[in-house]
């Protein structure tokens, strides 16, 4: 039985590093290899056409606008579904020439967003697909609850018959989960598109899904914090070498 022992990304806490399978654009890297950006993850899936009409647009308006700040941008393809389209295939035809599948082909068609069932832009930012795990068909009460207590804390205190049709649901998701997704299920997330934000000092502050608008202000907050540390850390510098110029200057006046 594959169990899964991934520990759960926690909000202010250090973020873990991305579990990736193949780094498919762009150089090997990770979340420690970032230096002191702010690091935003694009998390989206190739059969998602919320993700390209929505999410990754979005993304790329902050890579272009914010690169020279010190904000990098990663993107992570993930599979939580429709295992035959989710591929790393794909997704390398993807970034490779802009051609679109499945759902996502049809509904950016039905926008008129695609020439020749490919999308019209390029997606500029280093993209890895997420570390994909064979599941076993064995489902177990801690597997169970481990899902259903991420999404309802309360769960134990729920009546009977509540707890037994959530159980029952647990279930048969798990029985028709083909893969465990790493990066997916190590940062909890509910879907695509989704957002993971991580501060200068490698710590997460923000996991989002779907589209909200307050993306960019988040990140414009991030800047601002580090401003205001960048300038408190010149205060104190400049006090301590003015006070370090006084001793070195004035005589000591205590007694021998």
């Amino acid at each position: 039985m594959i169990k899964n022992s991934i520990m759960l990304a926690q909000i202010d806490q250090k973020a873990p590093n991305l579990k990736v399978s193949k780094w498919v654009q762009g150089m090997d890297t990770n979340l420690d290899k970032q230096g002191d950006n702010i690091v935003l993850v694009e998390v989206f899936q190739v059969n998602c056409p919320g993700c390209f009409m929505y999410g990754i647009p979005e993304s790329i308006q902050i890579y272009n606008k914010y690169k020279s700040d010190g904000v990098s941008v990663l993107g992570m393809a993930t599979a939580f579904e429709d295992y035959d389209k989710n591929t790393i295939e794909n997704l390398e035809l993807l970034l490779e020439t802009g051609e679109t599948v499945g759902e996502t082909r049809k509904m950016l068609g039905q926008h008129g967003e695609l020439k020749e069932d490919k999308i019209s832009y390029k997606i500029p930012y280093p993209v890895a697909m997420d570390s994909l795990v064979k599941q076993s068909k064995e489902v177990t009460k801690e597997m169970m609850d481990s899902l259903i207590k991420k999404q309802i804390p309360d769960f134990d205190a729920q009546p009977e018959n509540y707890k037994n049709q959530i159980y029952d649901r647990a279930k048969n998701y798990f029985l028709s989960k083909e893969y465990s997704a790493e990066t997916f299920e190590m940062y909890a997330l509910q879907g695509t598109p989704s957002n993971i934000l991580i501060d200068r000092k490698g710590v997460l502050r923000d996991v989002s899904f779907g589209q909200n608008g307050l993306l960019e202000s988040k990140i414009q907050k991030l800047l601002k914090e580090w401003g205001i540390m960048c300038f408190l850390d010149s205060i104190m510098i400049e006090t301590t070498d003015a006070a370090s110029m006084r001793t070195a200057i004035v005589p000591n006046s205590g007694t021998t």
